[in-house]
């Protein structure tokens, strides 16, 4: 359920904005989404896993606030992401 390393390093490099870029919004959503993703099939096949589905919807709500605060800041750069991404439709 949790991103490995590598995982982790493909992300950070797929959607930071500059060299040294580890905790920009986009790449903490990136991450986040990634997470969501994988708990969520996680979720499909063991659905009596109440823990998880808690963890998961904190999750979903911390990257709810970080879209909240890009679309205030750039909603182009949110249009962008959210489509980059795939979600949100």
């Amino acid at each position: 359920m949790s991103l490995t390393q590598e995982s982790k390093h493909e992300i950070i490099n797929g959607y930071q904005l500059h060299e040294t870029d580890t905790g920009s919004t986009d790449v903490q959503i990136a991450m986040l989404t990634e997470r969501i993703n994988r708990l969520s099939t996680h979720l499909q096949k063991n659905k009596k896993d109440h823990s998880s589905r808690r963890g998961l919807l904190k999750m979903i709500g911390q990257r709810k606030r970080l879209l909240s605060y890009l679309r205030k800041g750039n909603s182009d750069h949110y249009q962008s992401l959210i489509q980059r991404l795939g979600i949100r439709g």
